[in-house]
Order: structure tokens, then C-alpha cells, then sequence
């Protein structure tokens, strides 16, 4: 039975987002699309950290007053994928460094002092926090989580899985440069995605062909200032509370789009370093350093229509 392209745009997650899902009938691309958007709002909602009162709220509560919260078992899941991110990246990977944004300001065109960042630093590490589930105890008074630096790819992830529930064999999710290919064109050609160039956004590096699976991209570019003519990004290492330096954009792709996004952004974390890492790890991946050179594994295209990965 032939298939048709329907397109969808909503936003979601401080993101524009687009659903492109091949279907024998508009109708079973609507029902699939509307089960998706509502599955993606229903995780903003639960995890957004500008709500005081959904699962987050009550876990950053007891992580400001230093005690015990219960949790689901998605958010169970959730920190136990974040703990394993943490542990991989030796601590660079943190769901609980988003105090640092008690220091900085990214709209003041201004730099914390050291003094200030200091007293931030030992309200994180996810090692000060126990696991028992469903509970989760905060043995430092002063933390926070906030899940979204996997929250966005997560929601991915999900909508993938009900698009294939729905029977969508064929189609694209887009939410904001995070990208997950749910198989390839009826045709059997692969998608095109673009790599953003890091400092000329209407610029593509090149594009990458995929079948199936996912691609995110972590970059110094969305959130920055300049002060004395360097470029400080919104890319914390936790370890010292500074932006990272040394790589403007790393590309992975990989199986799912949370994996994929949480290795890019390690990689970021690890500055120079990030390159031998995953070189090491063997995944498909591209790099610019500070130089903007171009490295990595992937090879690229430069022909037919893409959508970009960028974040």
C-alpha cells in the first residue's frame, strides 16, 4: 500500500519541533502525531524546572532542604540513566550542576567571580545523592536536578516508540537539531541531516545519511557571551563550574537519540580530550575544535535536502 508524507510543527521543550511520518492515510498520520505531541507535552510538563508544582518541584524540595523524596519508576529510570552518564563521564555528565545557574547569567554580559562559583561547587554531585527506590535522599542540603540536558532527547525517544506502536515505519522527528529516524524513505533511501556550522548558522558542514537511529549535536553556539573577545558558553563543566573550551560542536549519531546527546555533550565536557574519547569508544561522530577543524569518523555528503542537527 502506498504511503504519503504528512507534516506536523508544534513546540515543545523551549524547541520547534516537526513530525514527518509516512502513512497509507492523513487519518492514521493525525492519530499517530496527536499521541505523540501529547506524550511529548506530558513529559515537559512532569520535568520542566519552571513549574513548581510537577515531579521535578517535589524532587528539587527535599534537595533544597537536604532529605527524602519518592519517585516514579519513569523517574526512576530517568536518574538511573543520569547516575550511568555521571559515572561514565567521571562526574563531567552532572543532572545536579544546574545550580551554577545561581552564578551565571548568560543575559549580563558579565562573568561570576571565582569566590561565587566556589560557593556553588559542593552542592554538586550526584554521588551526594543515595538511591534506594522509589526514594531518593539528598545527603547535601542546597542541591538541585535539573533533567534537561536528557529530557528533550528522552522525549525522542518516547515519540519514536509510539510512532512505531502506531505502525509509522517510515518517518523523521525533529525537536530542535535532536533528530531520531524511525526508518528510511518508502523508497528505501536513507534521510538526509545536516551539520550546523558553529559559527555560520546558515552553513552546513555536510550531511549525514541515515536509515534508522538518531542524531544530536551539543555546540558552544546557542548560549553564550563574549567578554574581552572570548567566548564563554552555557556548557558547565561541573568539576569547576566554568563553560567548557576547546571544541565549538560535537555530532554523534547512535541507536537512540538520548545516547546520542549524552555522548555528544560528554565530549564537549572533555574539551580537546573529547576527541580521543570518542574516537575510542568506535561510535559514528564529528567534531569542530576551537581551530575549526573538522574531525571524526562520519563521512559526509553534500547533495539533497536535510534538516539540521544543532543544539
Amino acid at each position: 500500500m502506498p504511503s504519503f508524507p504528512y507534516s506536523y510543527s508544534f513546540s515543545a521543550m523551549g524547541s520547534d519541533c516537526r513530525l514527518t511520518l509516512y502513512a497509507a492515510d492523513e487519518r492514521d498520520a493525525d492519530q499517530a502525531a496527536d499521541v505523540t505531541m501529547t506524550e511529548v507535552w506530558r513529559i515537559e510538563e512532569k520535568y520542566s524546572r519552571y513549574l513548581d508544582n510537577n515531579a521535578l518541584s517535589a524532587i528539587n524540595r527535599a534537595a533544597l532542604a537536604g532529605g527524602k523524596v519518592d519517585v516514579d519508576d519513569e523517574t526512576v529510570e530517568l536518574f538511573n540513566y543520569a547516575f550511568a552518564a555521571y559515572q561514565l563521564s567521571i562526574g563531567l555528565f552532572d543532572v545536579s550542576s544546574g545550580v551554577l545557574r545561581r552564578v551565571w547569567d548568560f543575559s549580563s554580559g558579565q562573568l561570576p567571580s571565582q569566590a561565587a562559583i566556589e560557593t556553588i561547587l559542593p552542592l554538586i554531585g550526584l554521588g551526594k545523592v543515595a538511591r534506594a527506590a522509589p526514594q531518593l535522599d539528598f545527603l547535601q542540603a542546597g542541591m538541585e536536578l535539573d533533567f534537561g540536558g536528557i529530557g528533550k532527547e528522552y522525549a525522542v525517544d518516547r515519540s519514536a516508540d509510539i510512532c512505531h506502536a502506531a505502525g509509522i515505519q517510515s518517518g523523521l522527528l525533529d525537536f530542535g537539531g535532536d533528530i531520531r529516524v524511525l526508518g528510511p524513505h518508502p523508497d528505501g533511501s536513507p534521510w538526509e541531516v545536516g551539520i550546523r556550522h558553529p559559527r555560520q548558522p546558515e552553513v552546513s558542514l555536510g550531511n549525514i545519511q541515515l536509515m534508522s537511529g538518531a542524531v544530536a549535536t551539543s555546540g558552544d553556539y546557542e548560549r553564550y557571551i563574549e567578554v574581552a573577545g572570548k567566548r564563554y558558553c552555557h556548557i558547565l563543566n561541573p568539576l569547576t563550574g566554568w563553560p567548557v573550551d576547546g571544541l565549538c560542536s560535537v555530532t554523534v549519531t547512535a541507536g537512540q537519540c538520548l545516547l546520542a546527546g549524552t555522548l555528544a555533550t560528554i565530549a564537549m565536557l572533555k574539551e580537546e580530550g573529547g576527541k580521543r574519547w570518542l574516537a575510542e569508544l568506535g561510535v559514528q561522530h564529528c567534531w569542530v575544535d576551537g581551530e575549526l577543524r573538522v574531525g571524526g569518523n562520519i563521512e559526509l555528503c553534500h547533495s539533497g535536502e536535510s534538516r539540521n542537527s544543532g543544539g
